[in-house]
């Protein structure tokens, strides 16, 4: 019987959760079943989500499977980033200095404000009227 080796790393952001497992394979990214160009469309998101792989030049060592839930596709891309970033630690703990400096292993910490009662937002005022 054979074992699958593969590394699992979790990753968050804004309201998007991003589980990330990496085996070993070629460099092929399989993103909630569907090819990772038809999924992030935007040349911005891909780049975001390779960050980690080409950083580390691991990109071809690899084949991705990222199960993206919640929150829009800038969210979910930066969840798999930070999910990569956190796999590949976990896969060899020499690339965690390289990842740190670089920021791929901070969980951004931003979140949507509120509305607040009595107000148009959450932080627009209605317009003051002297008279």
């Amino acid at each position: 019987m054979a074992t699958l080796v593969q590394y699992l790393g979790t990753g968050r952001r804004k309201s998007a959760v991003a589980r990330v497992f990496l085996r070993p394979g070629t460099g092929k990214i399989t993103v909630n079943g569907r090819p990772f160009d038809q999924y992030f469309v935007s040349e911005h998101t891909r780049l975001w989500v390779r960050q980690p792989l080409l950083a580390t030049e691991t990109a071809d060592k690899f084949d991705v499977l990222i199960l993206a839930d919640g929150g829009g596709l800038s969210g979910q891309a930066g969840a798999a980033r930070l999910g990569i970033a956190r796999a590949l630690v976990e896969f060899n703990s020499e690339l965690r200095p390289k990842l740190k400096e670089l920021g791929y292993l901070t969980r951004d910490p931003r979140r949507h404000e509120r509305k607040k009662y009595g107000q148009k937002g959450a932080r627009k005022r209605f317009q003051y009227s002297k008279r």
